[in-house]
């Protein structure tokens, strides 16, 4: 395996990295060539969204090639196009053979959500201390512990399960790997539905359940009916503010509405959206993101 290595500017990297993926790369990564110094630039989205421009000032377009002479060619030709102007052949080196599922499942280590609550890869012995255990692997859906976001939501299951009445039954709007769902289920919830408009993820959160030998129904958003002691949703502030009244409207007498995905600064326009229905307020707060709750 061979990698080549391009540095260009910010408004290249798109062309740069459809015209590699057109000289068939097996793989084309961008990084910031400032990284690690001074002018290293913070680049980034909200979850499940893209980031707010393609690269950095001055990226590192990296593409992996199975030859050398693949990746010599490659090089070639983009040296030869108008659009290689002002980016730099930086090189091409072998990359050493890994075992990269191996590599892949290291960056992958149990998660504490509280000191006898943990989110355990199939690949791992759970921690000695771990009392409940949801088993976890990284997939297609969101959702592995390893997110603020998903960690508050787990956090705020453990220490309510015990209130008078408990979870109760449950609603897990916009499931995505079913992981709040599941955590429910460990905490004692009476009947769970899990749904999320992406069918991937409904197959996603039945999968995990039946690897947790955990009972829950999982599917699209038209199956929910009734109201829950519980409302979890774990989203993006956007669609939160969009589904405000849905949300609320399916929230019992005495239960608990709890929302995820909002960052600190959109705490006053999501109070704001749900000020005609309820009063939220900031439960817990990590890494810059906040949990909103609401009691009715």
């Amino acid at each position: 395996m061979y990698e080549l290595s391009l540095l260009c500017p910010q408004e290249r990297v798109e062309v740069l990295s459809e015209a590699l993926d057109a000289l068939d790369a097996l793989s084309v990564s961008v990084e910031d060539a400032d990284a690690q110094t001074e002018a290293e630039q913070a680049l980034f989205g909200e979850p499940g969204m893209p980031p707010p421009q393609d690269g950095w000032q001055r990226s590192r377009v990296l593409a992996l090639y199975p030859t050398e002479a693949a990746a010599s060619e490659a090089a070639a030709l983009l040296q030869a196009q108008d659009f290689f102007d002002g980016c730099r052949l930086l090189g091409i080196a072998e990359v050493p053979e890994q075992d990269w599922v191996r590599l892949t499942q290291s960056q992958f280590s149990p998660v504490e959500i509280t000191p006898d609550f943990w989110i355990v890869p199939t690949w791992h012995e759970p921690p000695a201390q771990a009392k409940t255990i949801i088993r976890l692997d990284p997939g297609l859906a969101f959702g592995t512990g390893t997110h603020p976001t998903t960690r508050m939501c787990l956090r705020w299951i453990a220490h309510h399960a015990t209130d008078r009445g408990g979870l109760g039954r449950v609603l897990d709007y916009g499931c995505g790997s079913g992981i709040l769902a599941i955590g429910a289920a460990k905490h004692g919830a009476t009947e769970i539905d899990a749904v999320d408009i992406d069918e991937a993820a409904v197959t996603s959160t039945l999968l995990n359940a039946q690897a947790n030998e955990v009972a829950l129904n999982a599917g699209l958003p038209d199956a929910v009916s009734g109201q829950y002691r519980t409302v979890l949703a774990n989203i993006l502030a956007t669609p939160l503010k969009v589904l405000a009244p849905l949300l609320c409207a399916r929230v019992a007498a005495g239960g608990s509405l709890v929302l995820a995905g909002i960052l600190e600064r959109q705490a006053e326009e999501l109070k704001l959206a749900y000020a005609p229905y309820c009063q939220l307020a900031v439960n817990d707060s990590e890494d810059g993101w906040i949990l909103m709750t609401a009691s009715f």
